[in-house]
């Protein structure tokens, strides 16, 4: 059984087109030789002829430039430099996390405080927190209390953070989500 040339189970990831040797095609690049240096404007395969005599490649490095920029390398390194840039970056890259501080109406006002530090400390490292007072059996009947609940934690709160979500009841839940401040 033949098999097509294409995977049919692509690698996960940004397809890089970068084309390479052949497939650059156009009137005159500037060439850049192995060690950085400027050799001027060439053809293609000017430059191509260079790259092989060295046993190399020759890779389009900006495309976009005028005319294109080109450069005598070894593509399988030129890629695997790529790919380490993208994991570094997705490494620093942090989107704002959320924290979620369960607690119950009756929590007492020490359990309280130690929760609202660690809240404080959520926000320092800028994620969101989400309260959460969970209520259970007859507590369901006295959601005021966990109203009143969140309204302190909320002024406690207020230099270091605003509400992003106001208090909202959901079954036997009250949720309200605060945002950092910048």
């Amino acid at each position: 059984m033949a098999y097509p040339s294409k995977s049919r189970y692509p690698m996960p990831g940004p397809k890089i087109t970068t084309r390479i040797n052949e497939q650059i095609r156009v009137p005159q690049i500037r060439l850049i030789g192995d060690a950085g240096e400027q050799l001027g404007i060439k053809t293609p395969s000017e430059g191509l002829a260079l790259a092989r005599a060295k046993g190399l490649d020759l890779v389009e490095v900006a495309p976009m430039a005028q005319p294109p920029v080109c450069k005598m390398l070894l593509f399988s390194k030129f890629k695997y430099e790529q790919e380490k840039k993208e994991r570094e970056a997705r490494k620093h890259q942090k989107s704002g996390l959320l924290k979620e501080v369960r607690f119950s109406p009756v929590i007492g006002s020490h359990d309280l405080e130690v929760k609202i530090k660690h809240a404080e400390e959520f926000l320092k490292e800028h994620d969101k927190v989400r309260f959460t007072v969970v209520f259970r059996g007859r507590q369901n009947q006295h959601k005021d209390l966990g109203f009143q609940l969140l309204k302190s934690v909320e002024e406690r709160l207020s230099p270091l953070a605003s509400v992003e979500q106001q208090p909202t009841p959901d079954r036997n839940r009250l949720s309200m989500t605060l945002a950092p401040r910048r």
